[in-house]
């Protein structure tokens, strides 16, 4: 055994060279063994065994900067960088991030977590390396479909322009999550097929120098060629191809459901169930993707302009690889480029088409400026459907979802609807498609679906006017829970009736505008207004509530989550730690009202 003697990339280099094929065979058993316990990246994983030993073979980490594009695929990285125990003892799975952190190790230079950085990390890496007049290395891996990400380009654009010592390493595995989309992955398959002699060549296009590598994990043939660009004085590509989910056969023939699993049974043949947060930490709602993905298609029958969109997560929406095929052109996957995918509905919108973005809260914040400058602006009547904001969420600091209603809840002339139950939901999304006067955007529960008939929306009743729903009237105190947190609501409410008050509980509805009128009489008739979200405090609905109520004669209270960036946390510890329990609520309530 190899493995247990590995503590730093220091013993990686000391090994001698015919026993890293062993080494790799160890690693690649230890992500197989962990994953299928707790869960995590694994196709992605399993494809960079080799690579990440012979990166860390040849180059000095940490005086060598080496930054892994989403980081996601970091996992051999951490075991032979002293992290190894998280991947090989059970009792320490859970003690480091799926994503590199530089809380845990000298060798992870950023935390990361979402896509396409890596390139322009590595440019900033060279240019003060230079302005310094230092002499190490600077590598970027980059792969996993983030080549269609416009920042991607950007970094090479630049990478060119510097003109610096700077290796590019493409990991190219020809997919994304699904496969990938883009012209430029037309060209790395033609690059693929003719050994890197294709005549048409994205990379040299730009002036970065090129190199080929066919054998992406073979461990041998990879340091060889890392060794041979050490110390280069200009940008150079290398691209090598590599097989996701190398090593395992089922994650081979199925590389899109293998990406990123739950526990599953090493020894069985069943696929893990997709999960349906930004990275999967979470167990996947009980169906409001595939609600999604039926109820789009069925729309698909009856309206010819209907065109779903996706920034490389389909499986969010319920569009499964056969649904896809199914509704052919009416599906549009843009690959990793959420700003795309934004200004992109925004066109189909204006000329007519009736577009549906599905897009986790998370990565929309990576669009913000298309937002407000291409869709808002242009009041585009597109429709975007927001999943995974919640803090029940992805709980990676690098995917926290629950910024959204801060962000999209000052975007002038967006309405945003935050559903309560399958009912709202489906009104809103339908009512949506059929409006054509400006954008909308649907804050999906993250959550299980809960049927709530006495929610559902009246027959024929749309979401024009802003009202809010009264659920129960009562005096002293108005609680107000928005969306997915209206159970929490209506469990203070019950919490507060059997202590002796017998509140208003309100179902807001929308997210981005307020329903004066109503708030005026509950300041007229109530002491006190409590407003419940599930998001980020500052900023958030809640604050806007208040904000109108300030110069009324009423107290309000908000609940939600203080801005910062929590990393792996308990869902339920977090809302503790904000105040946010039925007892502690309740508690403050009675307190407020002097009892």
């Amino acid at each position: 055994m190899l493995l247990p003697h590995i503590s730093s990339p220091d013993d990686v280099k000391a090994l001698d060279a015919s026993e890293l094929p062993s080494l790799c065979a160890e690693i690649r058993r230890a992500l197989l063994d962990c994953s299928s316990a707790v869960g995590g990246h694994l196709g992605s994983n399993l494809a960079v065994v080799e690579l990440t030993v012979a990166l860390h073979r040849v180059f000095d980490s940490p005086r060598d900067r080496i930054v892994f594009d989403v980081s996601h695929q970091t996992y051999t990285h951490k075991i032979l960088t002293g992290r190894a125990q998280a991947f090989t003892d059970p009792a320490h799975y859970q003690d480091v991030s799926g994503f590199s952190n530089p809380l845990e190790s000298e060798h992870d230079l950023f935390a990361m977590g979402h896509t396409s950085t890596s390139v322009s990390l590595a440019c900033g890496l060279a240019k003060a390396r230079d302005l310094a007049g230092g002499s190490y290395d600077v590598v970027a891996v980059i792969g996993d479909g983030a080549l269609s990400g416009g920042l991607a380009f950007e970094g090479l654009d630049n990478a060119s322009e510097l003109g610096s010592g700077l290796i590019i390493v493409i990991n190219d595995n020809d997919r994304s999550i699904a496969e990938n989309h883009g012209g430029i992955y037309r060209n790395l398959a033609e690059l693929r097929a003719t050994r890197g002699q294709a005549p048409d060549n994205v990379f040299r296009a730009l002036g970065l120098d090129y190199r080929y590598l066919d054998e992406g994990n073979d461990v041998g043939a990879l340091v060889e060629a890392l060794s041979s660009l050490r110390g280069t004085d200009r940008p150079v590509v290398l691209h090598v191809r590599t097989r996701k989910g190398c090593g395992y056969a089922p994650a081979e023939r199925d590389p899109e459901t293998w990406h990123h699993v739950g526990p599953f049974d090493l020894a069985g043949t069943d696929a893990p169930a997709r999960r349906a947060t930004a990275d999967g930490t979470r167990p996947a709602p009980v169906d409001y993707a595939e609600l999604t993905g039926r109820l789009l298609t069925e729309r698909m029958d009856r309206d010819p302009q209907l065109v779903v969109v996706s920034a490389a997560t389909p499986y969010i929406m319920g569009f499964s690889p056969e649904r896809r095929r199914a509704v052919g052109a009416r599906f549009v996957d843009v690959g990793i480029a959420e700003e795309h995918a934004v200004t992109f509905v925004t066109a189909l919108a204006r000329a007519g088409a009736h577009p549906v973005l599905g897009i986790y809260g998370t990565f929309l914040q990576r669009a913000y400026d298309e937002l407000w400058h291409d869709l808002c602006l242009n009041s585009a009547p597109a429709t975007l459907l927001v999943f995974g904001s919640s803090v029940f969420g992805t709980t990676d600091q690098t995917h926290l979802g629950f910024f959204d209603l801060a962000m999209l809840g000052d975007m002038p002339g967006l309405r945003v609807l935050a559903p309560a139950c399958r009912e709202e939901y489906e009104a809103m999304l339908a009512w949506s498609l059929d409006r054509r006067e400006a954008p909308v955007a649907i804050r999906v529960p993250a959550r299980g679906v809960d049927a709530r008939p006495d929610l559902a929306p009246a027959p024929g009743e749309g979401f024009e006017a802003v009202r809010y729903l009264t659920v129960r009237e009562g005096s002293e105190v108005a609680v107000l829970a928005l969306g997915s947190f209206f159970p929490l609501g209506e469990r203070l409410a019950d919490e507060l009736r059997r202590r002796g008050v017998e509140p208003t509980l309100i179902d807001p509805r929308f997210a981005s505008e307020l329903d004066r009128d109503r708030l005026e009489e509950l300041a007229a008739t109530h002491r006190l207004v409590v407003t419940v979200e599930d998001g980020v405090l500052e900023g958030g609905w809640g604050e806007r509530v208040a904000r109108y109520l300030g110069p009324r004669n009423v107290l309000v209270r908000c609940y939600g989550v203080h801005a910062g960036f929590p990393d792996r946390y308990d869902p339920h510890e977090l809302l503790a730690e904000n105040g946010m329990t039925v007892d502690a609520m309740a508690s403050e309530v009675l307190g407020l009202l002097g009892r």
